[in-house]
């Protein structure tokens, strides 16, 4: 199919989804032309930063931005020229001034690693700590930067005093650090691990929450669920399970991994104990750095995993008792704030809003090229996020994603049973219409 029937078809699916609101002259995207190379990194990445900015403050608080806008946050990711990657649930690419953060502190300590110059990472580590507070709507006491996702899970897994006659009801499409993990320390201490299923296609919200009410019990002390599923794409409504589940006693876990950096995510708004997530997915930040939250009123019931050096300090400053890991990679740390001043730049609204509507033209129009294809991800954006499992009819998944990145320089993953594409705002519209059509010739 030519290239202009390919536009035509999908400016016939988004229908105006992305409306024209930037200035065309301040978002060419031939201004992004240089070559980006370890010895200009640094200045294309303010230059590139600037140009974004500036975007940003042209179209003010408007939420909405058209694909030159999506082009110059495109250039902001020195992504292989001509790969389209969608593979946001697993890792994400950082932009420039991420990888520069990360660069120029770790160039810092290589040059001096003795303690006088390395005190700076102390106040670096609270600045990108109030910045994640500030982020993700909560207090500084209440936010630890650790490893990874899995590492935060690990932590209010082995934390909790949990024995005989407790229960942990967890959702059957936890990921495995928040499944497996429950079972291993349960062989050990006794206490019993419930799994509920949710609806396969859930039409409302009432759909997924009903599960939760029926499978809980008197002896239900915990209930552990992900925000969004990276199996199927589902989307819980964590406010009311979280709100139920308080009702009934228990604490209420929230597995982030598919809404930290996707969604905009407010932690007392929405009420759980722990939430957790990973720095190098949606978030767009530096390579193991998470963050775990732990609500104030709840963690002194939570023992540490890790317990070492400045311990003695660490246990008076709430939520950072749950970051005494020994020696740490400062510079991405540090980096965390960096990752965060890129989405408020970009806006955390204007994020959440790309990510449904790549999301959204990903599913009308697989649906419309591809009529017997199968979804695994409700079509709904209110029950789902960023993440879109399908299957075409007749395709075998794992065999079909090799032929897309090999031959086609699409890059997702396999998972349920289906393809996964997980689109961010390093994706254009165009990237979409790439990836159906490749789909569509697999077909």
């Amino acid at each position: 199919m030519s290239n202009y029937s390919r536009r035509n078809f999908l400016g016939h699916v988004t229908g105006g989804m992305a409306a024209s609101l930037s200035s065309p002259e301040l978002l060419r995207g031939e201004d992004l032309c240089f070559p980006i190379t370890g010895s200009n990194l640094e200045s294309e990445s303010r230059f590139r930063m600037d140009r974004l900015r500036r975007a940003t403050e042209n179209m003010g608080a408007n939420n909405l931005a058209d694909e030159n806008f999506w082009e110059l946050v495109k250039g902001m990711f020195p992504i292989r020229e001509n790969l389209v990657i969608m593979n946001a649930a697993n890792l994400c690419p950082s932009p420039l001034t991420v990888q520069q953060r990360v660069f120029e502190l770790t160039k810092d300590v290589d040059q001096d690693a003795s303690s006088h110059n390395r005190k700076k990472f102390n106040r670096l580590r609270e600045e990108a700590r109030t910045a994640l507070a500030r982020y993700l709507g909560a207090d500084i006491d209440e936010i630890a930067i650790v490893r990874n996702t899995s590492a935060a899970n690990a932590t209010v897994v082995n934390g909790l005093d949990l024995g005989p006659g407790d229960e942990v009801l967890l959702w059957d499409q936890n990921h495995p650090t928040n499944s497996t993990a429950w079972d291993v320390r349960a062989e050990r201490h006794g206490y019993t691990v419930m799994r509920l299923s949710t609806p396969a296609e859930p039409i409302t919200e009432q759909d997924l929450l009903d599960p939760f009410i029926k499978a809980m019990t008197d002896r239900t002390r915990i209930v552990s669920f992900s925000h969004a599923s990276n199996i199927s794409g589902v989307r819980l409504p964590v406010n009311d399970i979280v709100k139920m589940v308080h009702s009934r006693g228990a604490l209420a876990m929230i597995d982030g991994a598919q809404s930290y950096g996707c969604l905009e995510v407010d932690l007392h708004n929405i009420g759980c104990d722990f939430y957790t997530g990973s720095a190098h997915k949606w978030f767009l930040g530096p390579k193991e750095a998470g963050v775990l939250y732990v609500r104030n009123e709840v963690q002194a019931d939570l023992w540490p995993t890790h317990v070492g050096v400045g311990w003695a300090n660490a246990v008076q400053g709430g939520a950072r008792k749950f970051e005494n890991l020994g020696q740490r990679d400062d510079a991405a740390v540090s980096a965390v704030g960096t990752a965060v001043e890129f989405h408020e730049t970009v806006g955390t609204k204007r994020v959440e809003a790309r990510v449904k509507e790549l999301a959204a033209v990903l599913k009308k129009s697989l649906a419309s090229q591809l009529p017997e294809v199968r979804f695994h991800t409700p079509l709904d954006p209110e029950l789902s996020a960023g993440v879109v499992v399908f299957l075409p009819d007749g395709i075998n998944a794992r065999e079909a994603l090799n032929t897309l990145y090999l031959d086609h320089e699409i890059a997702g993953a396999s998972m349920g049973g289906g393809i996964r594409l997980c689109p961010h705002i390093y994706n254009t519209l165009e990237d979409i219409e790439k990836a159906v059509y490749a789909i569509s010739s697999l077909a």
